[in-house]
C-alpha cells in the first residue's frame, strides 16, 4: 500500500502544482487584460481624435496642394517684410540706367535710333562701366537706319538714296560700340517654340544631369544676329512670377529652344569675371543644389529647379540714374566706375512693372540689379532641401505632446501650454530667417497644431455633455427632433395623453412601387439605395417647411403640420411641401433615367401622390405605458390618407380637402373637381387638385381653365350633360400644363355612362367611393 500511497501523494502534488500554474497564466491574462483596458482609456476619444486629425495633416502636407503653398509663400513674403534687406549705396555692384519718362521726353519716344543707343553705351564705357547690360530686347533692325529709311521715301532722288544706302545702318554702329567692351545683352525666353540658337553658352555640369529639373522654354526670343555677335554674353532677363504673379526666385539657369541658357545675371557675373563657363551642381533625386562661376570659389544656393530666392530691399531711387542725364554728362564722374551697368526702363509704358514681395510694383530692371547685390553681399536666401521633411516632423512631434499631454491638463494648462508651442515655433522660423537666411515655413505647423488643440479644447469641454447627448440620441429615433429638444428640457411631459388642434396632416405614396422594386428582386440592398433616395428629399421637403413626420409605411409618408410647435400658416407650409415633393421626384427620375441610359437598363419612373387635409385632431403621445410615439390621430387624418389614394382615380398629383383649399386661396392654384363621399364618410367633401403655386394661380391660363371646369360641374351637377361635355371639350382644349387630363376624361366617362344610365332623382352630383 505503501508505493500507492506515494503514487497518490506525487498525482496530488502534480496536480496542486498544475492548479497554480493555472492560476498563474490567468493572473498574468487578467493583468494584460487590465493593461490593455488601461490604454485604451488612456487613448480614449481625445486622443483618437486628435491623432486622427494629425494624420490627416500630415496628409494634407504630403499632397501639398497649391493653396497650401501659396500660404507658405506669404509666411515667407511676411517675413521679407517685417525684414527686408539693407543695402549699403556705396556696396551695389549695379547701377540702372533708367529709360524712365524724363528721358522719354527729353529723347524721345521709345524705341530710340540705334546710334542714340550706341552713344548712350559710348558714354557709360568711357564712364569706367565695368560690364555694360541689356534689360531690353533689339530683336529687330533699326527702323532708322539710313537705307530702310531711304526705301520708306519714294520722293528723294537717285543720287540722296544711294548716299544714304551707303551709309552703315544704325545697328552696325551699334554693334562696333558694343563690340569695344564688355557688353552682356538680354534674350527672352518664351513658350513659342524658335529654332536652337547656334552659340553654345559655356555650362559645365558636376553630378547628375540637371535637365530634368530645369524651367523649360519652348523659345529663345534673341537680339538681330549683328548684335548678338558683337555682344560678350547673353542671358535670360525673363522673371518667372509665381501663381500668384509675385516674383520671388528667379531661374539662374533654364532650357530654352533646346539649350541651356543663363540669367542675364550669371551672365554679367561671368563676363566680369572673364570666367570661361558656369557650373551647376545637381543630385539625381534632390535636384539642383547651386550654380557657381568658373575660378570663382562662389556657389549660389538655389532650389531644386536652379532658382535663387530673392533677398530684396525696398525700391531705392538711389539704384537709378536717368539715361537723360548719361547722355547729358550730368552724373557724378565715379557713379559708373567698377560696377555694372544695367539699361532697363521703369517707365510705366513700356510694362515692365513686376510685383515683389516688398514693393508691388518693383521695375524689372531693378529685381536684376537686386540679385547682383544679394550674390556681391552674400546676402542669399535659401530653402534647404530638407525643409519639407523639418517642417513634417516638426509637426509630428509637436502634434503627438499636444495629443498626448493636452487630455491630462485643465483649460488653464492647456492654453498655456499652447502658447509655448506657438511662441517656440515662430521663435526658432524667425531665427533661421534673420540670423541665416533659411526659410523653414511655419504657417502649415501652427494650422495643424492649431486645430488639433482646438479639437483637444472642445472635447474636454463637451466631455460633460455626453450622456446628455446620449438620452437625446435614443430618444431622437422615436421622437421629432423639436419634440425631443421640448422633452430634454421638460420630462414631465412624457406621459400619455394629447391636446386638440387644428392641423394640416400630408400622405404620400408611390404609384406603381411593387413594378419597381420586382426589378430589384435580385438586389434587395439596390432597392434599400432607391427608397433612401426617394425618401431623403422628400423628407427634406417636409422638414424645411416646419412639418414633423410622423412614420415611414414602406414607400409612403405621414406628416402633419401645427405641432408640436406653433405654425399659424400651416396649410401653406403643407402644400409648399407637396408641390416641392414633385419637384424633387422629377429630378430623382432625371438621375435615374440617365443612370438607366448609362447602365443599358428600362427605366421606370416613379411618381407619388399626395392627399392634403385640415381639420381638428388630437396630437400628442400615443401608444402604451412601456412605448409611446408621437403622432395624430382624428377624421381630418383619415380623410387625408382617403385623398391620396384617389389621386389614382382623378389622375392628378395632388388632392387637397376643402379647408386645405379655402386657407390656400390665392397662394396656390387650386381647383375644385369634384364633392364626394369617401368609404366610411357619410359627410360628402368637396376637393382640389392643387396645381401650381400663385404665380399659376395669377396666370391667365389658370383663370381660363377655372371658369370652364366650372361651368362644366354646374352642368354636371343639373344633370345638363350637353352642357356639361360642351364646358368640358372646351376646358380640354384650354388645358395646357395643368395636368388635368385625367380629370376631364374621367368626366367624359361618367358622361357617357349617365347619359345611357341617368342617375336617380335623389342624385346630387357627390360621387361615393366604396373602396380606400
Amino acid at each position: 500500500m505503501a508505493p500507492n500511497l506515494k503514487e497518490q501523494i506525487q498525482r496530488l502534488n502534480e496536480r496542486r502544482l498544475s492548479i497554480r500554474e493555472k492560476r498563474r497564466e490567468e493572473r498574468e491574462q487578467r493583468a494584460a487584460l487590465r493593461k490593455r483596458f488601461s490604454l485604451l482609456r488612456w487613448f480614449g476619444l481625445t486622443r483618437t481624435a486628435g491623432f486622427a486629425l494629425l494624420a490627416g495633416f500630415l496628409v494634407f502636407r504630403l499632397w501639398d496642394p497649391a493653396q497650401l503653398e501659396n500660404l507658405r509663400w506669404r509666411s515667407f513674403d511676411f517675413y521679407q517684410v517685417l525684414k527686408p534687406r539693407v543695402a549699403a549705396p556705396d556696396k551695389r555692384p549695379a547701377v540702372v540706367v533708367d529709360i524712365d519718362e524724363a528721358s522719354l521726353q527729353a529723347l524721345g519716344q521709345w524705341p530710340w535710333p540705334r546710334t542714340q543707343v550706341a552713344e548712350l553705351v559710348d558714354k557709360l564705357q568711357k564712364a569706367g562701366a565695368a560690364v555694360i547690360a541689356f534689360d531690353i530686347l533689339m530683336s529687330e533692325p533699326d527702323r532708322m537706319s539710313p537705307a530702310i529709311v531711304a526705301q520708306s521715301l519714294p520722293q528723294i532722288d537717285t543720287e540722296t538714296r544711294e548716299k544714304m544706302n551707303a551709309l552703315p545702318s544704325n545697328d552696325a554702329v551699334l554693334a562696333s560700340v558694343i563690340a569695344r567692351g564688355r557688353v552682356v545683352l538680354g534674350q527672352a525666353a518664351m513658350i513659342t517654340p524658335t529654332p536652337p540658337p547656334e552659340e553654345t553658352p559655356g555650362i559645365a555640369m558636376l553630378g547628375a544631369d540637371p535637365t530634368p529639373f530645369l524651367f523649360k522654354f519652348a523659345g529663345l526670343l534673341r537680339n538681330i544676329p549683328a548684335l548678338d555677335k558683337a555682344a560678350a554674353g547673353r542671358g535670360n532677363l525673363t522673371l518667372v512670377p509665381e501663381r500668384d504673379g509675385v516674383v520671388r526666385r528667379v531661374p539662374l539657369i533654364a532650357e530654352a529652344a533646346g539649350q541651356k541658357v543663363p540669367a542675364l545675371t550669371m551672365e554679367i557675373l561671368r563676363v566680369a569675371t572673364g570666367a570661361g563657363a558656369l557650373l551647376i551642381n545637381t543630385d539625381k533625386v534632390t535636384g539642383i543644389q547651386w550654380v557657381a562661376i568658373q575660378g570663382v570659389p562662389v556657389q549660389i544656393p538655389t532650389d531644386k529647379n536652379g532658382r535663387l530666392w530673392i533677398n530684396f530691399a525696398p525700391h531705392d531711387s538711389a539704384r537709378f540714374v536717368s539715361a537723360k542725364n548719361v547722355m547729358e554728362g550730368t552724373f557724378p564722374p565715379d557713379r559708373f566706375k567698377g560696377r555694372v551697368a544695367i539699361i532697363g526702363t521703369s517707365a510705366a509704358g513700356l510694362l515692365d512693372l513686376k510685383a515683389t514681395p516688398v514693393e508691388s510694383d518693383m521695375p524689372g530692371v531693378e529685381v536684376h540689379a537686386q540679385i547682383l547685390e544679394n550674390i556681391f553681399s552674400q546676402s542669399l536666401l535659401s530653402r534647404p532641401d530638407y525643409a519639407n521633411g523639418a517642417e513634417i516632423l516638426l509637426t509630428s512631434v509637436a502634434g503627438i505632446v499636444t495629443v498626448a499631454v493636452a487630455p491630462l491638463m485643465g483649460v488653464t494648462g492647456l492654453l498655456i501650454f499652447g502658447f509655448f508651442i506657438v511662441a517656440a515655433m515662430l521663435y526658432g522660423s524667425w531665427h533661421f530667417y534673420a540670423q541665416y537666411g533659411l526659410l523653414f515655413d511655419i504657417t502649415f505647423p501652427l494650422i495643424a497644431i492649431f486645430f488639433i488643440y482646438l479639437t483637444l479644447v472642445f472635447i474636454n469641454y463637451f466631455r460633460e455633455q455626453v450622456d446628455r447627448r446620449r438620452i437625446r440620441s435614443a430618444f431622437a429615433h422615436y421622437l421629432s427632433p423639436t419634440l425631443v429638444e421640448q422633452l430634454a428640457n421638460a420630462p414631465e411631459r412624457l406621459v400619455l395623453g394629447g391636446e386638440t388642434r387644428d392641423m394640416t396632416i400630408l400622405f404620400s405614396d408611390v404609384r406603381g412601387f411593387t413594378s419597381i422594386s420586382e426589378t430589384f428582386k435580385d438586389d434587395p440592398q439596390g432597392l434599400t439605395k432607391l427608397m433612401n433616395r426617394l425618401l431623403t428629399p422628400l423628407t427634406n421637403s417636409i422638414i424645411d417647411r416646419k412639418g414633423t413626420i410622423d412614420k415611414y409605411i414602406g414607400d409612403a409618408i405621414m406628416a402633419f403640420w401645427n405641432a408640436p410647435i406653433d405654425d399659424p400658416q400651416h396649410e401653406i407650409h403643407a402644400c409648399a411641401a407637396a408641390l416641392d415633393m414633385l419637384h424633387k421626384i422629377d429630378e430623382l427620375n432625371h438621375e435615374r433615367e440617365a443612370e438607366a441610359l448609362e447602365d443599358g437598363v428600362p427605366f421606370l419612373p416613379m411618381k407619388i401622390g399626395l392627399g392634403i387635409n385640415t381639420g381638428t385632431c388630437v396630437v400628442g403621445n400615443m401608444g402604451s405605458d412601456l412605448r409611446f410615439d408621437y403622432s395624430v390621430l382624428g377624421d381630418a387624418v383619415n380623410l387625408a390618407s382617403r385623398l391620396e389614394g384617389q389621386t389614382k382615380t382623378y389622375g392628378v398629383p395632388i388632392i387637397i380637402g376643402a379647408r386645405t383649399a379655402e386657407k390656400v386661396n390665392g397662394h396656390f392654384a387650386a381647383l375644385q373637381i369634384d364633392l364626394i363621399t369617401v368609404k366610411g364618410k357619410q359627410e360628402p367633401e368637396s376637393i382640389y387638385a392643387l396645381v401650381g403655386d400663385g404665380t399659376v394661380a395669377a396666370s391667365d391660363g389658370f383663370k381660363s381653365i377655372t371658369g370652364l371646369t366650372q361651368k362644366m360641374l354646374a352642368s354636371y351637377r343639373d344633370r345638363d350633360w350637353s352642357g356639361a361635355e360642351n364646358a368640358l371639350q372646351r376646358a380640354k382644349q384650354a388645358e395646357q400644363t395643368f395636368g388635368l387630363a385625367g380629370v376631364f376624361d374621367l368626366y367624359q366617362s361618367r358622361i357617357e355612362a349617365f347619359r345611357i344610365a341617368p342617375p336617380p332623382p335623389s342624385w346630387d352630383g357627390v360621387f361615393a367611393f366604396d373602396t380606400k
